[in-house]
């Protein structure tokens, strides 16, 4: 008999394409009520190739000083819906990560500043997010490079608030674990909002722009 979790991998597994019908993403990450940075997303094919460029800042302060920094910059390559890898600089307030994944006979070799270099299940994605399919398998943190295989659950449909403040119906998502966040897909899997917690304990989301 299937299991819940078995049924939800198979229905991710087959969810959406590898690119979301709503092309480019942005967004706004908000942090009590105030818009403290941006993550966007650049999609560019050339034939059965694509090549997702990510740019993620943020900045929280108080008065004139900048208590916490973090830039992100990130590239992932794709052929047809095969990832063949991504390319990732962050700097998280101050500390600096490199994460250089390929795909190589027999699955993904991880290189990292954070740890040692191995070999990833060959059906592991970034979890870069804005593809859907991230769910249905082992995940590799493009900051750490640490593989992540988190609990994910189907909350069900819902209203995710956009930036502007008019609303989407999206399906929930928790992912608990090796990753603790909830993130929602529209049912053409475009990718609608994110909600974790932020290492000060404050409620951080993301609002599309």
């Amino acid at each position: 008999m299937p299991t819940r979790r078995s049924v939800l991998s198979a229905w991710l597994a087959t969810a959406g394409g590898v690119v979301p019908d709503a092309g480019p993403l942005a967004f706004r990450v908000i942090r009590k009520d105030t818009a403290i940075g941006s993550h966007g997303f650049t999609f560019v094919r050339e034939g059965d190739r694509l090549t997702v460029s990510i740019a993620a800042d943020i900045a929280v302060g108080f008065g004139p000083f900048t208590l916490f920094r973090y830039r992100h910059r990130a590239v992932e390559r794709w052929q047809g819906d095969m990832f063949l890898g991504i390319e990732a600089e962050t700097d998280d307030n101050g500390t600096k990560y490199k994460v250089s994944v390929r795909r190589e006979d027999g699955g993904l070799r991880v290189v990292r500043t954070s740890g040692a270099s191995y070999l990833a299940p060959d059906n592991a994605l970034a979890a870069t997010h804005w593809n859907q399919r991230m769910l249905s398998g082992p995940m590799i943190n493009n900051q750490t490079g640490d593989l992540m295989r988190p609990a994910v659950a189907s909350v069900g449909p819902e209203s995710v608030r956009l930036f502007s403040g008019a609303s989407v119906r999206a399906d929930h998502f928790t992912l608990r674990g090796d990753a603790d966040l909830d993130t929602w897909y529209e049912p053409s899997s475009a990718w609608a909002g994110l909600r974790f917690t932020g290492k000060d304990g404050s409620a951080i989301r993301y609002e599309r722009v």
